[in-house]
């Protein structure tokens, strides 16, 4: 039974730093693995994922990843998911990952996308922020208004993402525990540590 989360997110090719994780059930990293999005980023990326401890591991694209743009993933070790508008259920735990490629967000198939999100889901990643939820910098919000929608709609147990690197944290509401967990400041420094999450029944 998983009975506890490690998220983490915006790690910019520096994975390698993260020292000493706890070795949870599962672990979900919610896009920005890399920085340029090269193929080379995201390969050292996948190589260190694959090899961590935790028994379940999940991880999306963000905005950064160009190089998973359309890429078809296979190959992957039983127990690791590369979500992409795609879902998956862990132990009765009903997982969907929701990528941020901006090819997507241009063109608008980002917010139809959005809008296919299906209703039974107990954990919802993505890499946006919903609007104003740990979506701020400079006093402007750069979170989803659809992602928004969508959590009222879905009403998830939890909300998973990062994207903006100096609104980490955790924001709960009578639903929907929301966590923003950006590892790299707003400087792209290694700032943050990713959050442990307890998984309540």
């Amino acid at each position: 039974m998983v009975k506890s989360i490690l998220h983490l997110s915006d790690t910019h090719g520096y994975h390698n730093q993260l020292n000493d994780l706890p070795n949870t059930d599962l672990i979900i990293h919610s896009g920005d693995i890399s920085f340029a999005g090269t193929e080379n980023e995201i390969m050292d990326f996948m190589e260190w994922f694959f090899n961590l401890p935790h028994k379940y591991k999940i991880f999306i694209a963000g905005n950064h990843d160009d190089g998973l743009f359309g890429a078809n993933i296979e190959g992957l070790p039983e127990n690791c998911f590369y979500l992409c508008n795609s879902g998956i259920t862990i132990e009765n735990i009903k997982l969907y990952g929701i990528p941020m490629f901006m090819e997507d967000v241009l063109s608008g198939k980002y917010t139809k996308q959005i809008a296919s999100i299906p209703s039974n889901i107990d954990v919802l990643v993505s890499h946006q922020p919903p609007y104003c939820i740990l979506d701020s910098s400079a006093n402007i919000n750069y979170g989803s208004s659809d992602l928004l929608q969508a959590i009222l709609r879905i009403q998830p147990k939890y909300h998973l993402f990062g994207h903006i690197h100096n609104a980490v944290g955790i924001e709960y509401t009578e639903k929907t525990t929301f966590v923003n967990a950006a590892q790299l400041d707003e400087k792209y420094k290694l700032n943050y540590v990713p959050f442990l999450l307890k998984i309540e029944r």
